[in-house]
């Protein structure tokens, strides 16, 4: 029987209106995957969040870059908070008021950025 594929290697799948967000039963299973991200809600809304720390500001930045490169290649957009030495990358979809399986695909893979 072949592994699991690793979740930074699935693929996103299209995600529209009304779409299923992750069931709760699934959410350790997920998060034990990406283990430095959190859930936050505001408004309601549950959110995948992880705060990244740089020895400065212009390495911080580069590192926002590369997070909206890897955002625009999967068209799905994080909040991306830059401050000195600190990023803070926020994924959740937008459409659903939610948490997708594509959010954690792309936080396994905003992960994978600074490896």
């Amino acid at each position: 029987m072949p592994l699991p594929q690793p979740l930074s290697q699935e693929a996103c799948d299209a995600c529209h209106t009304g779409a299923p967000t992750v069931p709760d039963e699934e959410l350790s299973t997920l998060l034990a995957e990406i283990p430095h991200w959190n859930i936050e809600v505001r408004d309601g809304i549950p959110q995948l969040e992880r705060l990244f720390t740089f020895g400065n500001f212009v390495t911080a930045m580069a590192f926002a870059n590369k997070v909206g490169d890897l955002a625009e290649t999967a068209n799905h957009h994080p909040a991306i908070l830059v401050e000195w030495g600190k990023v803070r990358v926020t994924w959740w979809t937008h459409k659903i008021g939610g948490l997708h399986r594509n959010d954690f695909i792309l936080a396994a893979r905003t992960d994978q950025l600074i490896e």
